[in-house]
């Protein structure tokens, strides 16, 4: 899930760089994007941080796994072909 604090952040930001017409408007505006943005990236398939990162480490372990595999195969296929 994404942080709640990175829509506040950005719809912020957003709302602060509007013209200063927009900005009497400011919190409503902020809250509207906020609403937009937590709508617009809750349709993408993301993952946090921490979920990327264990996934990384699991195929590392696993390409480590194959490599010795692929490794002792060699070597009983050569020792079968002598």
């Amino acid at each position: 899930m994404l942080d709640p604090k990175l829509f506040d952040d950005l719809s912020r930001r957003v709302a602060d760089n509007m013209p200063r017409g927009f900005q009497t408007l400011q919190g409503d505006l902020q809250r509207n994007l906020r609403v937009g943005l937590e709508s617009a990236l809750g349709k993408l398939n993301l993952v946090t941080r921490e979920e990327f990162e264990i996934q990384q480490a699991v195929l590392l372990r696993t390409r480590e796994k194959l490599k010795a595999l692929e490794d002792r195969l060699a070597a009983l296929e050569t020792a079968a072909g002598n």
